[in-house]
């Protein structure tokens, strides 16, 4: 005679789907807060690197300044404009590129 295989009760069927259902339930109930904890966690890196930027080219910026309000750099820099001292003469040399790039200028037969 074959052996029949009892059925668990019906009760334990019902348990089995309620614990299914509450962990779903745990699990949609957490998932908006860790993707805004992921997302949030990716904007803070991003602008952690941004500030790293930003303070390297302060940084540049601050040595510029300090660099360009020396009186060699401010005469430098009038000098580019054009500015000459009292007492000065302003001599304009023309050609001078083509000079520094190796190429002369050849005049009519000379």
């Amino acid at each position: 005679m074959a052996k029949r295989t009892r059925k668990p009760p019906r009760s334990r069927y019902v348990l089995r789907w309620l614990a299914v259902g509450a962990i779903v339930l745990v699990g949609l109930l957490y998932a908006r807060p860790l993707r805004s904890y992921l997302e949030t966690k990716h904007d803070l890196a991003a602008k952690a690197t941004d500030v790293r930027t930003l303070k390297a080219e302060r940084r540049a910026l601050q040595h510029r300044l300090a660099e360009s309000s020396s009186s060699q750099a401010l005469t430098r820099q009038a000098r580019r404009l054009g500015l000459v001292r009292p007492g000065e003469r302003l001599y304009i040399v023309k050609g001078v590129s083509t000079w520094l790039h190796g190429t002369t200028i050849e005049r009519g037969g000379r």
